[in-house]
């Protein structure tokens, strides 16, 4: 399956059906984030019922400390 995650072309495999899967993975996992998915805002709650399909377009936006 082909998405486009914060504008960059990624292959997954069909394994990765939710957008819990995605989140589990080691680069985004432990990360608090705001998911965008096709245009609209995804909530936490929502994470493992909305699936995932070919070309999907997910912005993904963490947040990071610092000063």
């Amino acid at each position: 399956m082909k998405l486009y995650i914060n504008g960059n072309e990624t292959e997954l495999d069909e394994a990765c059906a939710t957008l819990a899967d995605l989140l589990s993975r080691p680069e985004w996992k432990e990360r608090k984030m705001i998911v965008e998915l096709n245009g609209m805002i995804v909530g936490r709650d929502d994470f493992g019922t909305v699936p995932l399909a070919d070309r999907d377009r997910i912005e993904l936006v963490h947040f990071v400390g610092g000063g």
